[in-house]
């Protein structure tokens, strides 16, 4: 074996593994009993690769068929959400749900989709029509079948099976009674997993005596218990976890990485610097991390990682935090965000203490001289936290166990230290115990309500006795409360009566008592027998926005089992009372076998028929979109004549999107997201009205989606994953004056909005943005990273962009049109010209390096070149000119964060050499429009016969960049002579004989490859591959730990956490606010509607929910009686349909309206220059050019500021003689000017004496020919109005701000 072949053993790097980066066996995947013929799951083995070769086997672009793990393909996003050990703990759940109408189907599915281990589901409930309103897998075969039935477990097996080959899934046939057996929840081996039930998940009431037994067995082996009921306008779920559950990650938010950039040892703590539990005299340890802000409190726990020279023992080790304060006087003033202390922070603590010293003994020398002859008065200090200091905990036993274990002789030790060091935030393991169903039942005084009010009101106490009295009514009479029974309900009041009036005299229970703020007073109320009754009357009915609602968070609590998040506390009840108007028996009865039975019994037939003629536009059809488009086919809407769902997605489905995207499968991956969504509601619901679209809503869609489409909407309903597009649907329905509905997930975290017309704030009174990330310096990025997120950027940023984004971009330009190139070269910036040519200049070279045309062979090359140039070249050349530096300076460089690299040796390879070679050279085949070579055995040849020889590396002359300031482009712009040079060499190539380059659209999940003769999707593009190469290259050099695959492609493609258990939970509750909408509750306030903010990993306390905001009001400036207020709803309408307005009236009429001077006049929204109308054009008016009889000009000061280069000829004019010759030029200038300014005027009366729509057409249409200007034109032939902004100022010159202006006028 030759040094340049790679040891399938010699591994030691790869990151080859989720779990382990230094793992290099492939992973597993689960095979589902349900899907026999699945044949890409099997384990992949050595034997599996072509001649034995293991370098790159983490990979995803070579992988094909049974090579490919497609289970991890189809969980990145939630893997971006739990991370990978949760994922695969999810794998050892196994679930019992009990129950499969509405909530228990709601719950399966995004079980499933969560990818658990097995989802065991029951129900021996006989399919009925009604279940076709809250069941989505319940069809009209399911319930016309005669002969014995079909149950609802039997109805939903086949479609939740489908939703996921991974989990096994199968139905439970047993007896009420046997579910908490040995044969059911104790088995030991469940769907042949060989593993127990970690859960069970209870949807339906059982009978009080099965149901208690059911959570007692649980509780006694260790099965989580979770029961989630919907009944009528009433949800409840329940959460047990048993006696003892330890939670590993209370929140799930990302722990802290630190990088130390100081180690300082105070031998006697002064008195200004202020730790917990430090003396002052005693000593401590400050370590000064590089981020400006640590993000711990006092009491955290680290992990020393990556510690040197001398401090290797205290690697693994962890120890306890404090943070550093420092005391300061309050009369200092002293702005902690200002520059000057930023800049203080970077000296020593010990300088930084002194100097606050010396600030603390001026201050309170002044006020001892102030206060003289006061008594017992001090000097007002206050805390300054220093954010970027720490302090170590080693003063305890836990600090000397640490320095004993780490080999350390004693906190001396840490005032040695030279470079490196990292501090891993740890979050212990909290130990929780939890009651149990029949306990809780009873004693859980004030019952968490969704709604805070509600809360605080005591309205759960109602709710939890109606529980306990439909179990007592249950146990009486053999039957639950029947719909619309009146004597049922007094029988369950006079029960929940009962309970409440046995508990009075126990203490902690809930019963009927006055509770204030949440807080039980234990004085005696009447009970809400309204409340009660009604449970009862609905009680076998359910919503599907409840279903939706409680299957996310029941699903949601099931993966808490994991020991991942923090379970609710214990219960939480949600009661919409506001859903039942009317309760008027000729309404809401009789019912006739409908499925939409539950929601007329609940809302009314009125609301049913209200609902099938709503005309909805759903703008997107993701995750979202998906839930938004199943709870509209249930609930019957767009059925009506009248009715229409539109729903628009550019998006095409693929592979990730199938972990949440519930109404996707396998072979819709490809095909269009709104017309896959459309045809299986469509299925689900054939009365449904619906038309799915491919086109973007914005701007440029105004023709399609257009004014008739809009105003004949009911409601805009949201399902996007960008503010941008958020903000334009809210700007259309703010002027359209429609309802919005907006929603938004993140990982656990989700939020919903609902918006209404001139009640309620839009989304754009808030201020939003999508760039919302930490920015890393450049100078961090280029030469001195530290952490491994710092490599990947760098390997996006730089590599990636480089070498197949901006490259072969600007080079293309410059082949397929040379003049054009150069043309628009002219409008770079210095340090992007200089960028280009070079980019330009070296593909030029590869091509005459390659004898003309570039093959794979040439690809290869060109990979080699990069690697040797990038991680060998100018590692030695950045170490070369650290060492002169030092020797020069006297000081040593590789300090604090700075680590010194090493170069990679082709003579001596890492298998990483060869991950990076065959990524680069396939990408570069892209590139180059080369079949690639993907077969790892063949390439492995390919490199052995290119005899590929590593280049002799000696100093360089270039300057080396090693400040540390964020220089972005580095000596990019130090062009000059350079570029100019270049330029003339570029002017000289005769661009037809260059070779074609085709730029990589950087796509984090892989869409179909070009150019080459296999094809598919997720993965195969190489983009991600390069990305973990070059990033772990990177991280081999600076010595940082490896990034998983994964973490590359989660980090790089800014991949959003997202989760079908949040997605459904959020979904559920906003198709409950739009029943309000449908039913006209916003005519009796938006009080009656409901927004939320919910973080589903951090407990109940985090179940935060709250009244719409009323509109954000917007001073004008102007005095009463005119309008002192408006809002973001509010516009002004002009209508002339028999006479139109010139400019000049408009601005009359407004500046008589209120009072003001126009300035100008514009389309509203618009932030360029362009204008109808602008004051200082009309002000142009009074300027002039005259030329006396003895040739001298009198120009107005105006005309100076408009045409600077005037003013020299006019001062020429004035001094040179009638008879110079050099007065023409200077006459001939001021003429041109002259002619201009008539110009000008003449433009402006034009427009300012014409009519308003002509002044917005000439302004506003694009001047180039083309799509742009047809697309303009098609818009506004099709309007007859004009939106307009207007800027005035009253006669004190203060600022008026007025409404947008509808300006309406005749076609005609």
């Amino acid at each position: 074996m030759t040094k340049r072949q790679l040891s399938p053993h010699n591994t030691a790097t790869t990151p080859s593994s989720e779990t382990d980066p230094k793992r290099v066996c492939t992973t597993t995947n689960t095979t589902n009993d349900n899907n026999k013929n699945n044949n890409n799951n099997k384990m992949i083995t050595d034997q599996d690769q072509p001649n034995g070769v293991t370098w790159g086997e983490w990979m995803g672009a070579h992988k094909t068929g049974a090579a490919i793990d497609h289970e991890s393909e189809r969980i990145d996003r939630q893997k971006a959400a739990f991370g990978g050990d949760t994922i695969a703990r999810l794998k050892d759940l196994n679930v019992l749900i009990v129950g499969c109408a509405g909530v228990g189907v709601e719950t399966a599915k995004n079980l499933i989709l969560s990818n658990v281990g097995g989802v065991m589901i029951w129900d021996m409930t006989i399919c009925e029509e009604v279940h076709r309103g809250s069941n989505f897998y319940v069809t009209p075969e399911h319930v016309l079948k005669k002969e014995g039935g079909v149950t609802l477990a039997e109805a939903s097996l086949g479609e939740l099976r489908s939703l996921n080959p991974f989990c096994r899934v199968d139905i439970l046939s047993k007896k009420t009674e046997e579910l908490g057996g040995e044969e059911v929840l104790l088995s030991k081996d469940v769907l042949g997993t060989h593993r127990p039930y970690a859960a069970v998940v209870v949807t339906k009431l059982l009978p009080k005596k099965e149901l208690i037994q059911l959570n007692e067995t649980a509780r006694a082996n260790g099965i989580a218990f979770i029961m989630a009921v919907s009944n009528g306008v009433t949800s409840s779920i329940f959460s047990d976890f048993g006696p003892h559950h330890e939670i590993t990650d209370a929140t799930g938010e990302p722990t802290q990485t630190l990088a130390i950039s100081n180690v300082e040892v105070l031998d006697d703590k002064p008195k200004l610097l202020q730790v917990e539990g430090v003396k002052e005299g005693e000593k401590v340890v400050i370590v000064t991390v590089a981020q400006s802000d640590h993000g711990l409190e006092d009491g955290d726990v680290v992990v020393l990682e990556d510690m040197r020279e001398g401090m290797e023992g205290l690697n693994g080790k962890s120890v306890t935090v404090k943070r550093v304060a420092i005391a300061s006087p309050t009369a200092a003033k002293v702005d902690t965000r200002g520059v000057a202390f930023k800049t203080a922070l970077s000296l020593p603590t010990s300088s930084v203490i002194s100097n606050f010293e010396r600030q603390y003994d001026f201050y309170k020398t002044a006020f001892d001289e102030e206060e003289e002859g006061k008594s017992g008065k001090k000097m007002p200090v206050r805390t300054i936290t220093i954010f970027n200091r720490l302090a170590l905990v080693l003063n305890g036993d836990n600090g000397k166990k640490l320095l004993e274990d780490s080999s350390i002789s004693s906190i001396d030790a840490f005032g040695k230290y030279q470079s490196g060091g990292l501090l891993n935030q740890v979050r212990p393991p909290i130990a929780k115990q939890y009651k149990s169903l029949a306990e809780t039942l009873e004693k859980t005084p004030v019952p968490q309500m969704l709604r805070g009010e509600d809360w605080e009101l005591g309205k759960g106490v109602d709710v939890h006795l109606s529980i306990a009295a439909a179990l007592d009514f249950h146990e009486k009479t053999g039957h639950w409360p029947r719909l619309h029974h009146d004597d049922d309900a007094a029988e369950v009041v006079k029960l929940a009566e009962g309970i409440s009036n046995e508990r009075k005299a126990i203490e902690g229970t809930c019963w009927s008592q006055n509770i204030q703020y949440g807080f039980p007073m234990g004085e005696p109320r009447e009970l809400d027998e309204k409340r009660i009754a009604r449970y009862s009357r609905l009680f076998t009915t359910e919503l599907s926005g409840f279903c939706a609602f409680l299957g996310g968070a029941a699903a949601q609590e099931v993966i808490k089992a994991s020991g991942k998040f923090t379970p609710i506390d214990q219960w939480v009840h949600h009661d919409e009372e506001a859903l039942v108007v009317d309760e008027c028996k000729s309404n809401v009865g009789p019912l006739f076998g409908s499925r939409y039975d539950h929601q007329i019994a609940i809302m009314g037939k009125d609301f049913q028929a209200r609902l099938a003629n709503q005309r909805i536009f759903l703008v997107g059809c993701g995750a979202l979109g998906c839930e938004y488009l199943k709870g509209l086919a249930l609930m019957g809407a767009g059925t009506g004549k009248d009715g229409k769902v539109w729903v628009t997605d550019m998006d095409r489905i693929e592979v990730s999107n199938l972990s949440r995207q519930f109404l996707f499968r396998q072979n819709d991956v490809g095909h269009p997201k709104s017309v896959r969504g459309a045809l299986v509601v469509k299925r689900w619901n054939p009365n449904v009205n619906i038309e799915a679209l491919e086109k973007k809503v914005g701007n440029d869609s105004e023709d399609h989606f257009d004014d008739k489409f809009w105003e004949s909407l009911s409601v805009c309903w949201n399902a996007l994953d960008n503010v941008q597009a958020r903000q334009y649907t809210d700007e259309r329905c703010l002027f359209y004056t429609k309802p919005l509905l907006e929603s938004g997930t993140l990982g656990t975290k989700c939020n919903h909005e609902v918006i209404l017309p001139f009640r309620t704030s839009s989304y754009n009174d808030g201020k939003e943005s999508d760039d919302n990330e930490a920015q890393i310096a450049m100078c961090t990025l280029r030469s001195f990273p530290y952490l491994p997120k710092h490599c990947i950027e760098y390997a996006k940023q730089a590599y990636f962009s480089d070498y197949f984004e901006f490259g072969p971009d600007v080079y293309e330009n410059f082949r397929q049109d040379p003049l054009e190139f150069f043309s628009q070269l002219d409008t770079m910036e210095p340090g992007e010209q200089s960028r280009s040519l070079r980019m330009i200049k070296t593909f030029i070279d590869l091509q005459g390096e390659a004898g003309g045309k570039i093959d794979f062979n040439g690809c290869v090359r060109i990979a080699f070149n990069r690697m040797m140039k990038d991680f060998r070249t100018s590692i030695l050349d950045l170490s070369h000119s650290a060492d002169e530096m030092e020797k020069s300076s006297g000081k040593k460089f590789w300090t604090g964060t700075k680590r010194r690299p090493r170069p990679v040796d082709w003579t001596d390879p890492i298998p990483l050499l060869m991950e990076y070679l065959y990524s680069t050279s396939n990408l570069y085949a892209s590139v180059w429009h080369v079949e690639g070579v993907r077969d790892r055995g063949q390439f492995q040849a390919v490199v052995d016969e290119l005899k590929l020889e590593q280049p002799q590396w000696e100093p360089s002359g270039d300057k080396v960049d090693l400040s540390e300031g964020d220089n972005e482009e580095g000596d990019s712009g130090a062009g000059g002579e350079d570029d100019e040079k270049l330029k003339g060499e570029l002017y000289k190539i005769d661009s037809s004989k260059l070779q074609p380059a085709q730029p990589q659209e950087f796509e984090k999940d892989g869409k179909l490859v070009e150019h080459t003769s296999v094809f598919g999707t997720d993965d195969l593009n190489f983009h991600i591959d390069f990305l973990t190469a070059s990033t772990n290259m990177r991280s081999w050099n600076y010595d940082i730990k490896p990034s998983a695959r994964h973490t590359v492609k989660i980090t790089a493609g800014r991949i959003i956490p997202a989760l079908a258990t949040t997605t459904a939970m959020v979904c559920g509750l906003v198709d409950i606010e739009f029943c309000k909408l449908v039913l006209g509750l916003q005519s009796q306030g938006s009080e009656k509607f409901l927004n939320s903010n919910i973080n589903l990993a951090a407990g109940s306390g985090n179940f935060t929910t709250f009244a719409p905001d009323p509109p954000v009001t917007i001073a004008t400036g102007l005095e009463s009686p005119l309008p002192e207020s408006f809002t973001s709803w509010d516009k002004i309408e002009l209508s002339f349909k028999t006479g139109e307005m010139s400019v000049e009236q408009l601005v009359q009429y407004i500046t008589r309206s209120f009072g003001v001077t126009v300035d100008r006049i514009f389309l509203h929204g618009d932030t360029e220059d362009k204008a109808i109308f602008n004051i200082m054009d009309k002000n142009k008016l009074d300027w002039s050019i005259d030329f006396a009889e003895d040739g001298k000009v009198t120009v107005s000061d105006g005309v100076f500021t408009q045409w600077p280069q005037v003013r020299m000829a006019v001062q020429m004019l004035g001094r040179l003689p009638p008879t110079s010759g050099q007065r023409v030029v200077f006459k001939s200038q001021v003429e041109k000017v002259k002619a201009s300014l008539d110009q000008t005027k003449d433009s402006f009366m034009k427009k300012f004496n014409g009519k308003v729509s002509n002044a917005y057409y000439e302004s506003y249409r694009p001047s180039e020919e083309g799509e742009k200007q047809d697309y303009f034109d098609s818009v506004f032939e099709a309007r007859d109005y004009v939106t307009l902004g207007v800027d005035c100022h009253t006669e004190s010159k203060e600022d008026i701000t007025l409404p947008g202006i509808k300006y309406i006028f005749d076609k005609n």
